[in-house]
């Protein structure tokens, strides 16, 4: 099946209130282009350079979604453009983000990473410390930056089980603490092998990379 017709056919397939990610790491921007052309306008990479070489190439109204986990010295090189930026999971990241976005007079979205998973190798800030930053008069003086939801990983499992109970606790999360934040409005969760799963769960934003491009070339 050719990118295109992967395209329409998730069109097709996901609900209306959810968003889809295009997951292009590694890609040439050919094949960003084809998704493009057959109406995809939301691109996801996980390295802030690629990202920055693909922008400089691509559309102006793509909207870029920076989903890797993000080195602070590298804010600098995406805040003229990036729209959301899901893996935010420390203070210290939100402020210089803000410091970035400030230059372009912009305000950058950012969901809060939550560690929902039981792999030690994922990112992300425990439930507790999420709900301390949201509360915080620092995060309040931070004018350039906007949360705007939560996202999690789920474990890389065969166990499906585990998934959907992960899946819950960032839903649960969510519910617990959008009627204090209206402007928590993305649940952010969900890949090519799960993603069914996380939207029965109430996810709104699925990252989908593989199924639409074909496997990573990480040479």
């Amino acid at each position: 099946m050719s990118i295109t017709s992967k395209i329409q056919e998730y069109q097709q397939k996901l609900p209306k209130h959810v968003t889809l990610v295009a997951v292009s790491k590694t890609k040439p921007v050919a094949d960003l282009q084809e998704a493009y052309d057959a109406g995809q306008r939301v691109f996801g990479e996980n390295k802030i350079q690629e990202m920055v070489e693909k922008w400089e190439q691509l559309p102006k109204d793509i909207s870029w979604h920076m989903i890797g986990h993000v080195q602070r010295n590298k804010v600098k090189y995406m805040a003229e453009f990036v729209d959301l930026i899901h893996g935010v999971d420390s203070f210290k990241l939100l402020k210089e983000i803000n410091k970035q976005a400030k230059k372009y007079e912009r305000v950058i979205d950012c969901l809060l990473q939550i560690k929902i998973a039981e792999e030690d190798s994922k990112f992300g800030m425990s439930v507790a410390d999420a709900t301390s930053l949201l509360a915080s008069k620092d995060l309040q003086q931070l004018e350039n930056v906007r949360i705007v939801g939560l996202m999690g990983m789920a474990t890389f499992t065969d166990d499906m089980n585990q998934v959907r109970q992960e899946f819950k606790r960032l839903k649960t999360t969510f519910d617990r603490l959008q009627p204090n934040y209206p402007n928590l409005e993305i649940i952010s969760m969900g890949m090519s092998g799960d993603y069914e799963l996380a939207i029965e769960e109430g996810s709104t934003m699925v990252r989908i990379g593989s199924s639409i491009f074909g496997e990573r070339n990480y040479e």
